[in-house]
């Protein structure tokens, strides 16, 4: 650009120029050259500059013309500034300056640019007349020119690059990632063309997947065998790119420029891109290194894809194990359920006989009471019916637990909501409980709020979770520990029922497990009753099928269970 043509210096160009190539710029003009702010700061100054005023670069920036012009002088410069900002009309002035060898009259050229935050900057060329300062005029417009195409160049690459990478970042489908790649590609070089190939290495093959092209004809599909182009592959599988142009003409595309590039990660090469211009136009420096990068940025989607796709495969195989396994479960308890109870029948028959017959207390509560005798002078048949009703009755409890989780699985269990007033069904609820923790030296405590209003809910699921918990409470607390029951209402219209026991916690790394079918907390039975591991399953399935929420803290010595429920639920 010649500096005599005035359209060309009235017409601004916003220049994103970072600060140190625009001072590094300045410095390399021998013309004076300073930038400024609208608000007058200067924010760059030359050598040659600061050699015209004869005052210091640190000093002319920190205190900007003030420090070395007269005031007539200042505001010339100002008023020409802040006109060239607002109407761009005066590109061209002349300016006086006050230099140690006297004031002189110079050309001011003034250039609008932006910093690289944006910043609008005046930038002045002072010039003196001479054809030097003329010829350096017109190199920093030519510079200034070709950064301008330089750096226009490299932002619309990183759109490019971040608009491609955004869109195959945000997919785990990994045809929809091979598309978008070769799509963006195509568009965004210009080429005629673009498509991607998938490696088997076991094989030795590569196959083209999918392709972009402005032709009719199509590759899609197309086995390359690997040996048969090891000039190519061989640089491909090392992680390297190629580029070429064709001798023989292609029946298709004709003579035209490629360039091949692997889709690699640290894992190994997964396939390759491969893009097509015409033969006059190659690829440059910028281009390679933009399919290099989506090609890396694409190896790593198509990574997590595969991922993805092997979790969800994985997730669908445990979902069809656990379908079979709660199949499993529900036939075996369906099978089990019938002889069980026959067989539950026929011991209370045989403990009537043997009552009657041979005058044994088979009672069993008798048998385990405070009066009980000694194992060992228990009369053996007695030892045995007991054990044997036990076992029994364990066992038909567990298939009970089974058959009711898997009704609450598949939501076949209803739900008959019934106004329950709680000062008058809890302490029957927990009757049973006092003689239980009074053989075992435990305390039992039973606080229900005088206020309490009455509850409507399932009254079959409420007793059946309750009395989980307080079984789950006798069973794991020592002689001497307490048991308390506590109902009452929330702030927020629920009802509260927390039920806690003292002289055992749950370890942190064991409280999130307890409501998993089959789970035990080692060693925590000081009774030694053993059990299913279905107990707090099956209540915490029950708390959900009547629409509340159960929590448990452990610590200080106690553990609890807390169970908020709506004061009112309505039929399922």
């Amino acid at each position: 650009m010649s500096p005599s043509s005035p359209s060309a210096l009235e017409q601004p160009a916003a220049l994103a120029l970072v600060p140190e190539q625009l001072a590094d710029l300045l410095d390399a003009i021998a013309a004076p050259v300073y930038a400024k702010d609208a608000q007058h700061r200067w924010r760059y100054a030359n050598q040659a500059l600061c050699d015209l005023l004869g005052i210091s670069r640190s000093a002319l920036l920190a205190e900007g013309e003030l420090n070395c012009l007269p005031a007539t002088q200042v505001r010339q410069l100002r008023r020409q500034d802040e006109d060239y900002l607002l109407t761009h009309d005066a590109a061209v002035s002349t300016v006086t300056l006050s230099t140690p060898l006297g004031d002189r009259d110079f050309t001011a050229r003034r250039r609008l640019m932006r910093d690289a935050q944006g910043t609008p900057l005046v930038v002045t060329t002072l010039e003196a007349g001479s054809s030097a300062e003329s010829a350096s005029y017109q190199d920093l417009e030519e510079k200034l020119a070709r950064s301008t195409h330089k750096l226009d160049t490299l932002l619309a690459t990183d759109e490019t690059l971040k608009r491609i990478t955004d869109r195959v970042r945000d997919s785990l489908d990994e045809n929809q990632i091979l598309q978008t790649v070769v799509k963006e590609l195509t568009q965004a070089l210009g080429a005629k063309g673009a498509n991607t190939s998938l490696y088997d290495l076991n094989m030795g093959t590569s196959t083209i997947y999918y392709e972009h092209t402005t032709l009719s004809a199509s590759d899609r599909g197309r086995v390359s065998q690997m040996d048969q182009f090891p000039e190519v592959y061989h640089l491909l599988l090392d992680g390297k790119y190629l580029q070429f142009c064709s001798i023989t003409p292609n029946p298709v595309r004709g003579r035209v420029a490629m360039f091949a590039c692997s889709i690699r990660d640290d894992q190994g090469v997964l396939g390759d891109l491969w893009l097509f211009k015409d033969k006059e136009h190659g690829f440059d420096d910028l281009d390679i290194r933009l399919v290099q990068q989506v090609a890396n940025q694409c190896a790593i989607a198509i990574r997590q894809a595969r991922l993805y796709q092997e979790s969800q495969s994985q997730v669908r195989e445990l979902e069809r194990v656990n379908i079979l396994k709660d199949d499993f479960l529900s036939t075996v308890s369906h099978e089990l359920r019938t002889p069980v109870t026959s067989m539950r029948v026929a011991l209370q028959l045989l403990g009537a006989t043997l009552n009657q017959e041979l005058n044994l207390a088979l009672d069993t509560d008798t048998l385990n009471g405070p009066q009980a005798p000694p194992p060992e002078k228990q009369d053996r048949v007695s030892r045995y019916y007991r054990i044997l009703k036990e076992e029994c009755e364990r066992e038909i409890s567990l298939i009970n637990d089974l058959l009711d989780l898997q009704r609450l699985d598949v939501g076949n269990l209803a739900v008959n909501p019934q106004p329950i007033k709680l000062l008058d069904w809890i302490p029957a609820l927990t009757f049973g409980f006092h003689a239980r923790t009074k053989s075992r030296k435990q305390q039992l405590e039973i606080n229900v709020a005088p206020d309490v209003p009455v509850l409507i809910t399932d009254i079959s699921s409420l007793e059946r979770l309750l009395g989980e918990l307080m079984n789950n409470a006798c069973k794991y607390t020592p002689p001497g520990g307490t048991i308390d029951l506590t109902v009452n209402e929330t702030e927020n219209n629920t009802l509260r029922f927390a039920v806690t026991n003292t002289g055992i916690e749950i370890s942190e790394k064991e409280l999130p497990l307890i409501f998993d079918k089959f789970y035990r907390v080692p060693s925590a039975d000081p009774w030694k009753q053993g059990g299913t591991g279905l107990g707090l399953a099956l209540v915490q399935k029950l708390v959900c099928h009547i629409d509340g929420t159960i929590t448990v803290t452990s610590g200080d010595g106690q553990t609890r269970f807390t169970v908020e429920l709506p004061l009112s639920i309505s039929s399922k």
